[in-house]
């Protein structure tokens, strides 16, 4: 699904306090590096390489979005990844507290969104897949820029407690949003997507969780 931009974007560089990210032992890792086990999803666009989960393909046109879920759910967490994009297609993400659509193959819920839309980056934004299909909260573009690393490893941290998310990118927190309708599902699937559209691999490893209490 395409990006759409709603008149109540929250498009801000964020000032954020300062907080001590928890410890690495803290964590436990999502994917082991080598096999897929604990993901379900379409293994003709899914695979492990070079200790990474990759998505899509550099050379063919993808048909349409495909995830590839963890097999349990997770309400308020702390979630840490590296992922790359690199092609035309430009377009993919990191979902949570999200559903599959049952007999369809797409998701709904919170993404962690990659990419560009225009020549700006989306990087680090909060969309809503499927559900109410647009950006919930975009950061400034500028900042983006200055710490984004384009075709190569940025970090991703997404943290959900309550109503509220945030998501950082390489240290830059670029959400703070909550969540003001009560409907919202808070658990959910974390998932990896590969946007359809032109060719476009998109990498993601040292996945790694921390539910919080």
């Amino acid at each position: 699904m395409r990006r759409v931009f709603a008149c109540f974007l929250l498009i801000f560089p964020i000032v954020a306090v300062a907080q001590s990210p928890a410890p690495e032992s803290d964590f436990t890792p999502l994917f082991d590096g080598k096999s897929l086990q604990g993901w379900e999803g379409d293994a003709n666009w899914f695979r492990v390489g070079d200790g990474a989960i990759v998505a899509g393909s550099a050379t063919e046109t993808i048909p349409n979005n495909f995830f590839l879920a963890t097999t349990e759910q997770y309400e308020d967490f702390e979630l840490r990844l590296e992922a790359k994009l690199v092609g035309a297609g430009q377009n993919a993400g990191v979902q949570f507290r999200t559903q599959r659509i049952p007999n369809h193959h797409e998701v709904s819920g919170y993404q962690a969104d990659m990419g560009t839309a225009g020549d700006k980056p989306i990087w680090g934004s909060l969309y809503d897949e499927s559900r109410r299909k647009t950006m919930l909260a975009v950061p400034d573009p500028g900042a983006v820029e200055e710490v984004l690393k384009s075709d190569d490893w940025n970090r991703i941290r997404v943290r959900c407690q309550g109503a509220r998310i945030q998501i950082w990118l390489n240290d830059l927190q670029t959400v703070d949003y909550t969540e003001s309708d009560p409907q919202i599902e808070r658990t959910g699937i974390i998932a990896l997507q590969i946007h359809g559209g032109k060719p476009a691999v998109a990498s993601y490893r040292n996945i790694r969780i921390q539910r919080l209490k």
